[in-house]
């Protein structure tokens, strides 16, 4: 018998998930902090794919076993943590007598919305990487993560006062800011797993432009890209930038023009002919990425090599 597919289930206030987790009522209805022991990991088939309404950060500690990241699993004893945003999906998927240890801060929007960081925080693009792109810490980052965690919870749990939802905010932005410097830590110390996947990008979009998929599909984008290397687009422009000091965009445009510099020396294709090969829709386009990149027009590049 085929087994019945759920979909996914909106929880659109922190006080239903404290309900739905059947853990106590939360203090505040914009921010809680929950101690993950007390939860159970036996969720009904319905709640095993929820979407949440709000931002979590997570830490679990104690973690046993190995957690695939990108093409590869690893093991890790250490910290690890994961981000969500409003309106991603997650699924969960693990054994009933699991025993999660570590906390989870959420944060309803409106909670930060008179705040810079209501705008700032799209600029922590971890909220959007996948799950197995966590941030899995070092002994000494782990106690400076948990450290601030700590502080957001006493605060949390403290009598709200006219300076609560400043303090809180800015332990906030402080942990996120340590969470970027740590991830861009963890770019450097994978080096060696993202140097392949580099080497993979490159193969990826040279068989790109040597295939017919340009006349199929036009030209390549990061979703696809990033589909196809099995990772989320915002880790993997985060990762190049990291390696390359460009983006995933950058990378795409450079082979673009790469292929365009080939075929200006070795066919006597028009520009229109060619900008429609190389998979753009308007020649004015191409003429425009060519001229940007290089400083002279394609016909111009042509004419130096006659």
């Amino acid at each position: 018998m085929k087994k019945e597919v759920h979909p996914p289930h909106t929880i659109h206030s922190i006080s239903e998930m404290h309900e739905l987790l059947k853990i106590p009522k939360p203090d505040h209805p914009l921010v809680s902090f929950v101690n993950l022991s007390n939860i159970s990991c036996s969720f009904s088939d319905n709640l095993k794919t929820v979407i949440y309404d709000f931002y979590t950060v997570s830490i679990k500690r104690n973690f046993k076993g190995k957690m695939k990241y990108g093409q590869h699993y690893y093991d890790f004893d250490e910290g690890v943590m994961t981000f969500m945003s409003p309106g991603q999906i997650i699924s969960t998927e693990v054994d009933e007598d699991t025993l999660v240890n570590g906390s989870m801060l959420v944060i309803h929007p409106d909670f930060i919305q008179s705040y810079a960081l209501a705008k700032n925080i799209k600029d922590f693009t971890f909220f959007s990487y996948a799950v197995h792109e966590a941030l899995h810490l070092s002994e000494k980052e782990e106690i400076m993560i948990t450290g601030i965690m700590q502080n957001i919870e006493q605060e949390y749990l403290s009598s709200i006062d006219a300076f609560s939802q400043d303090v809180m905010i800015s332990h906030i932005e402080l942990l996120l800011n340590y969470c970027n410097r740590f991830y861009n830590r963890q770019f450097l110390t994978r080096k060696s797993a993202n140097n392949t996947l580099l080497a993979k990008l490159e193969t990826l979009l040279s068989d790109y432009f040597e295939s017919d998929k340009v006349q199929q599909f036009g030209l390549p984008t990061v979703a696809y890209l990033s589909e196809q290397l099995n990772v989320s687009p915002n880790y993997l422009s985060d990762m190049l930038r990291s390696l390359t000091g460009q983006s995933t965009q950058y990378h795409i445009h450079n082979k673009i023009i790469e292929k365009a510099k080939e075929l200006l020396t070795t066919t006597s294709l028009s520009v229109s002919e060619m900008a429609y090969q190389l998979g753009f829709e308007y020649p004015q386009s191409f003429n425009k990425l060519f001229k940007s990149k290089t400083n002279v027009s394609p016909l111009e590049f042509r004419s130096s090599f006659n």
